[in-house]
């Protein structure tokens, strides 16, 4: 049995780019650290919140790359005279990848009670019917 790739078939034209980033995704392997909620906070905005306890603001950095929202966590080891007896908080570093769709955009970032908050607007699309003039040969 053949296996057809989503860039190989004949009615699909042009989605080469979204089968790169859906091969990328699954391989990125995001086993769950930090946690995060992901909702719908109107019809056409998203909220992406990530529990990030004991990150500061200056220890994340939120990029966009090649339609994918990329968020970093790293911490800076601080007061390395401290004994651990026990240490159950993870401050391990992180990164999280969300494939964006065409025409979504991300808005503003917020850090609330150790929650990052990124919120994501998707513009209307455009409705366009093109006619195509056929040439006489």
């Amino acid at each position: 049995m053949t296996k057809l790739s989503l860039g190989s078939h004949p009615y699909l034209l042009g989605f080469e780019q979204l089968e790169r980033l859906l091969e990328r995704n699954a391989k990125s392997g995001n086993e769950g650290y930090p946690p995060f909620n992901i909702e719908q906070t109107s019809d056409t905005s998203y909220r992406i919140t990530l529990a990030v306890a004991g990150f500061a603001e200056a220890d994340l950095s939120i990029t966009v790359e090649d339609r994918q929202l990329v968020i970093r966590g790293r911490q800076t080891e601080e007061g390395d005279d401290r004994v651990f007896l026990h240490r159950g908080i993870a401050g391990r570093q992180f990164q999280r990848s969300f494939v964006l769709a065409e025409g979504v955009d991300v808005g503003e970032a917020q850090m609330e009670n150790g929650l990052l908050h990124v919120d994501l607007n998707r513009a209307e699309p455009e409705r366009v019917v093109q006619t195509v003039r056929i040439r006489k040969g």
